[in-house]
């Protein structure tokens, strides 16, 4: 009996200790961590050797790592769509980072989690993944506070510092007592262009991003451990796409669909560490994190998803249903007016689907050289039906798509779209991309150039480009908007012109582009109309211009009526005062009482628009200019130093701050401001308004040197 009444006792507790091991944990945080544009191959955890992560090192210590995951898209917008609702590109409808928004109501992971009792929050550091773009459904919080500035710069490269974004993250932690939290962090390092801090000098420029990342990463763990959530959290450390960096001819990203740029690093941490050190060599993807965290926390996934829970294999207590993974490439169909690209891969096998079919063994040649599109041609086959099959009766979403009462209006202004590409032209029957690296090539060279100011050298590579590939249309538009900057703006016109001929339908940019150009030539009926197509895909911005057509027409009451129709489109536009100021300010020039009474409409635009992301170019150079003829030279001063920072390309506000030099008695001062107007925005027009401003400040002897440097630079009298 006592022998039973022990064995029983033994039972008992052995019952109790697994119910206590097996019991649910209280929730902890489920954290999403994405760094941007890193390449699994450059971290240390999947071999590198060049790098320094020991933030990631030792979160990966504590985890499961993936070793082959997968993106569905080498594009930021796109990948984090698919990442958070768990649907691939063609279903969620976001098939490129400009033209496409996330549909209202679509369920998200956060979403789903805030049902399930979640708070939720993202912090993100890309203009890419704004909140207008929809990607912050679902969220309580979504903070996407980038530094102020304009987009004189490509979009893709407007970003705030990952230490600014954790920071922010991090606060919003602290708000919380209770761990049931969601937190989405987006660190936009190592995108473009490389600018690791100085401590990082001793790695190559991409590495040194990354580990710059990696020191956030290391701020957000520590974090976590101060409020005793590191171990119930739920960590998942994932990219959304990789980087070229030169490999198939691609520097960056978006345009192939080979490793560097779609297998990204996979890292999960689980609860209390489990499975702590498991290396998982099944192929994953990216949408099977929204059934993951579904199966983790209890939540109900919608019905249809394709991705799987990754938790058996995670803890090695089941496998994973084979599955062809999808991705595709549209920005060179999007872009360049050639195919876009699709691809499926497995276990050992990937196919590319394009006019060029490629199949590479993954096994046996990671670095995808050797194409045995002919060689195993039974395996091509079938990995071709498998992904016509998934993609059949899936077409070519159009970006932009214009109302067909815009497009008469286009076709009654001479654009009859007879050269586009349509939305449902087979991308097989247009250029391989890989076909176009040479232009490539030169489209990158152009580029730089622009970013190093050698304008005449980018107009001349983006004149051959649009030669060679005349269906190029970012070539076109660059090449548009490099001649504007030029002060060539009948050849500005005849690119803008070129596009809007070529495609069946506009995009709200290049009809605001053309109506720019028309407004600086004075040609105010056609800058109208094109700003006018431009309202459907962009109010805000189309009314802005208009606003300012009218001003340059000195319709008061127009202007003021398309400054409201702005700020109703967008309320942190403040138009509304900015032009009610210019209206003073123009009645100043012959009543200067008038400069006191505009400088609060000015002053209240100002701060109105503070937390703007764009900002309002020459809002600041008024308010300087203002304050400069009221006496208040220091305020003046700063003004027009504000607005040179924001808008390093515009002179009007280096003028401004010369004369102001001038007039204070510092000439040094003054000559180093010209000078840095001649060297922010190097053009014709400059060196043009340098000479007549040297002039204007008496001295002759310095317009003449310009003048003359301006022969040399530019040609002519």
């Amino acid at each position: 009996m006592l022998r039973w009444i022990g064995v029983g006792a033994l039972l008992v507790a052995a019952a109790a200790g697994a119910w206590w091991f097996l019991r649910p944990a209280p929730a902890g945080p489920i954290i999403l961590i994405s760094i941007d544009t890193l390449r699994a191959d450059h971290l240390s955890v999947y071999g590198y050797t060049k790098g320094r992560t020991p933030n990631i090192d030792a979160l990966a210590k504590d985890s499961v790592v993936f070793d082959r995951a997968y993106a569905h898209a080498p594009q930021t917008l796109p990948s984090h769509t698919s990442i958070l609702t768990g649907l691939l590109p063609f279903e969620h409808g976001v098939r490129d980072n400009i033209g496409f928004t996330v549909k209202p109501n679509t369920p998200t992971l956060a979403s789903m989690l805030r049902t399930a009792g979640y708070s939720t929050g993202g912090f993100v550091s890309a203009y890419v993944l704004r909140a207008e773009t929809g990607i912050n459904q679902g969220f309580d919080v979504y903070n996407a506070d980038l530094p102020a500035g304009s987009l004189d710069r490509p979009i893709a490269q407007v970003q705030r510092a990952a230490p600014d974004t954790v920071s922010a993250a991090i606060g919003w932690l602290n708000t919380h007592v209770d761990p049931k939290l969601f937190l989405f962090l987006h660190f936009y390092e190592p995108h473009m262009p490389y600018e690791p801090p100085a401590r990082f000098n001793d790695l190559a420029p991409y590495d040194g991003e990354i580990a710059a990342a990696d020191e956030s990463v290391g701020t957000l763990m520590a974090a976590l451990r101060q409020r005793d959530w590191y171990d119930s959290a739920t960590i998942l450390l994932i990219s959304d796409h990789g980087e070229g960096l030169g490999d198939h001819g691609e520097d960056e990203h978006g345009l192939f669909l080979y490793e560097p740029t779609i297998h990204v690093p996979f890292v999960l941490k689980l609860p209390r560490e489990q499975s702590a050190g498991r290396r998982v060599a099944t192929p994953v993807q990216h949408i099977d994190i929204v059934p993951t965290m579904a199966a983790l926390t209890g939540f109900k996934a919608p019905s249809g998803l394709r991705g799987r829970n990754l938790l058996p294999v995670a803890t090695g207590r089941g496998e994973l249903t084979a599955q062809g993974i999808y991705s595709e490439a549209m920005m060179s169909r999007y872009h360049f007016g050639w195919s876009e690209l699709t691809s499926l891969t497995d276990e050992r096998y990937k196919f590319i689907r394009a006019p060029k079919p490629e199949l590479y063994d993954l096994d046996r040649d990671r670095a995808e050289t050797s194409n045995l599109i002919t060689e195993r041609a039974q395996v091509a086959q079938a990995m071709r039906g498998g992904l016509e099959s998934l993609i059949a009766g899936r077409g070519v979403d159009a970006p932009g798509a214009v109302t067909d009462e815009d497009r008469q209006k286009l076709a009654a202004l001479g654009y009859v779209g007879s050269a586009s590409v349509s939305s449902e032209t087979s991308g097989l029957t247009l250029p391989d991309p890989k076909d176009r690296a040479e232009i490539t090539r030169e489209f990158s060279l152009a580029a730089r150039a622009i970013g190093h100011r050698r304008l005449v050298e980018a107009a001349d590579r983006l004149k051959a480009i649009t030669k060679a590939d005349p269906g190029m249309i970012d070539a076109w538009n660059q090449y548009a908007q490099v001649l504007f900057r030029l002060g060539r703006n009948t050849d500005a016109l005849s690119a803008y012109r070129e596009i809007l001929s070529r495609r069946n339908g506009a995009a709200p940019p290049i009809l605001l582009g053309a109506a720019a150009v028309y407004l600086t030539l004075g040609r105010f009926e056609e800058a109208r109309n094109h700003a006018e197509l431009a309202i459907t895909g962009d109010p805000a911005t189309a009314h802005q211009l208009l606003a300012k057509i009218a001003l340059a027409q000195h319709r008061a009451d127009e202007a003021i009526r398309q400054a409201e129709l702005a700020e109703r489109a967008d309320p942190t536009l403040p138009m509304t005062d900015f032009v009610r100021g210019v209206l003073l300010h123009e009645q100043a020039q012959k009543d200067p009482s008038k400069f006191a009474e505009a400088l609060p409409y000015f002053e209240r635009a100002r701060d109105h628009i503070k937390a703007r992301t764009v900002q309002l170019n020459d809002l600041r150079y008024y308010l300087g200019d203002c304050f400069a003829h009221l006496g208040r030279l220091a305020e003046a001063e700063q003004a027009f130093l504000e607005e040179i920072k924001l808008f390093p390309n515009l002179i009007r506000a280096r003028m401004g701050l010369a004369m102001l030099y001038e007039a204070a008695g510092r000439p040094t001062a003054t000559e180093s401001t010209i000078n840095d107007m001649l060297a922010a925005e190097p053009t014709p027009a400059t060196y043009a308004s340098a000479v007549e401003l040297w002039r204007v400040l008496g001295h002759p002897d310095k317009s003449a040197a310009v003048a003359a440097a301006a022969r040399a630079k530019f040609g002519g009298k």
